[in-house]
């Protein structure tokens, strides 16, 4: 289901790859995906110590989670991300802007102190809304 940015003339650019705000119809399913993380399909922990390549892993996971309730990245709507360190913004958001290439969804992110695991340095949860 195609999202639209929405843009106020009262707010400033935003300065990561995200909207301000988006708006999607509410005629489809709104699929809630849990907090993924860089954990692989083999139940690993991708890219121990970086995190572009555990931003790449959780981006791929969000992708599976979508597509297997029938949508596409297009369809998130709103991601809220979590990571170590604050100071990996710009890697996180040239990662996510390879993923998310249309509109972007609407975004929170905030540093926390730790995760489940040890070696997870970014979580995203998202809201999607799917066709049917």
């Amino acid at each position: 289901m195609p999202k639209q940015e929405i843009r106020s003339p009262e707010l400033a650019v935003p300065n990561g790859h995200f909207a301000q705000a988006t708006v999607a119809k509410a005629e489809g399913r709104l699929v809630f995906i849990s907090g993924m993380t860089a954990r692989n399909k083999e139940g690993g922990v991708t890219g121990v110590g970086d995190v572009t390549a555990q931003t790449h892993q959780v981006c791929q996971n969000l992708k599976a989670a979508v597509e297997a309730a029938g949508g596409t990245l297009e369809d998130i709507a709103r991601v809220d991300v979590y990571v170590r360190n604050m100071e990996d913004f710009k890697a996180i958001h040239a990662v996510r802007s390879q993923y998310f290439t249309g509109v972007a969804p609407a975004s929170t992110l905030v540093e926390v102190s730790k995760f489940v695991n040890k070696d997870y340095l970014i979580e995203i949860n998202a809201i999607a809304v799917v066709e049917g």
